[in-house]
């Protein structure tokens, strides 16, 4: 079991990172939101979960244990692999997924692609008792916090796009995060940019 990896960041791609542990790069699969924070050439420690194949192996990377704490318990429900925890961590915050459990929230789960109203009801039932409850205070009713959009724009440099590219998908993005409402989550938006920046090349 592999738990952390930790050295300066060698190589940034839309889903992964490689680090460099000890002249060897290692290659991370990450959500959208750790991938926000990484830069290249920059020191960094990722929290990491080993998921083993016939035919893989696969390591996830994320930027605080928590998250991969909650990766792992995802996939103890039945029918969720590794892609689809990441799915979820990708679209919803580690907290955001114990309230909608909590709560019994379906239509945030169907916000995830790749599940359906059905698959969402079997969903809240498997996790009911996993999850636990939420750590952080709930951020409903936040104002909106303008912090996204230097996040975004950083994430964007860091991924090697130049900054007029970054510059015009945060502007494709903005109506995205503000329909939000609340404290808009980097991860989803920095995925939405990167599609947009992907149909203009």
């Amino acid at each position: 079991m592999i738990a952390f990896v930790s050295g300066p960041v060698a190589a940034l791609a839309p889903d992964s990172a490689v680090v460099e542990v000890g002249g060897i790069g290692i290659a991370v699969q990450c959500t959208p939101n750790t991938l926000s924070g990484l830069r290249m050439g920059r020191q960094t420690k990722l929290a990491t979960s080993l998921v083993v194949r016939e035919d893989s192996l696969t390591l996830y990377g994320f930027a605080e244990d928590d998250e991969r704490q909650v990766f792992e318990l995802l996939q103890t429900a039945s029918g969720v692999g590794p892609r689809l925890a990441q799915a979820m961590l990708a679209v919803h915050s580690p907290d955001a997924l114990r309230r909608a459990v909590a709560t019994g929230d379906e239509k945030a789960l169907t916000a995830v692609p790749g599940i359906g109203k059905k698959g969402a009801q079997k969903l809240l039932l498997d996790l009911k008792d996993r999850l636990g409850a939420p750590v952080g205070a709930p951020t409903v009713g936040a104002p909106v916090s303008q912090g996204w959009r230097d996040q975004l724009h950083a994430a964007l440099i860091g991924l090697g796009y130049a900054t007029r590219e970054a510059d015009e998908a945060v502007a494709v993005v903005t109506p995205q995060a503000e329909a939000a409402g609340g404290t808009p989550q980097v991860g989803p938006l920095l995925k939405a940019a990167l599609q947009t920046l992907n149909r203009a090349r």
